[in-house]
């Protein structure tokens, strides 16, 4: 349980200014530690929720359930997209994102706004496919095409 095949990699990042406006797609971003990233509705907050994360693969299996040809990445409200890393792996584990350093905290459950999203029946669609939050423990820049590792504790 504390091996991985490979490092993941960053493929997209997005920014929520406010609730209910469309996401901001962002070449990089700046963690701040106990906060969330510069420029997000959540980068004042606890912390718990500070940067929430999705995996690329699970994209095509949310639109595919939600009967969709595809999905981008902004519908889904998630910060960072991710590939080749099985990411509800990394709860209760720090991992590095480029200059960061997070911890993830729970699965990032969908919440009711899926229905109008992706249309009746989008929150189940994309139940257990919802990805992860985490918490910033050290802040830094993160950028398409950073790497995501693990750390060992």
């Amino acid at each position: 349980m504390t091996r991985f095949p490979r490092a993941g990699t960053v493929r997209w990042i997005g920014l929520r200014p406010a609730r209910d406006v469309p996401m901001r797609a962002v070449e990089l971003a700046e963690a701040i530690a106990g906060k969330g990233l510069r420029g997000d509705r959540y980068g004042s907050g606890s912390g718990k929720r500070g940067i929430t994360l999705i995996q690329a693969e699970h994209l095509p299996a949310i639109a595919a359930l939600a009967g969709l040809d595809a999905l981008e990445p902004s519908t889904l409200r998630r910060n960072v997209v991710i590939a080749g890393l099985p990411l509800i792996a990394l709860k209760g584990r720090r991992f590095r994102i480029g200059d960061a350093i997070c911890e993830g905290t729970s699965p990032c459950d969908p919440c009711s706004r899926m229905e109008a999203a992706l249309g009746p029946g989008g929150y189940n669609a994309m139940r257990g496919h919802g990805g992860l939050c985490a918490r910033i423990l050290e802040g830094g820049t993160l950028r398409i095409g950073d790497a995501v590792e693990w750390l060992d504790d």
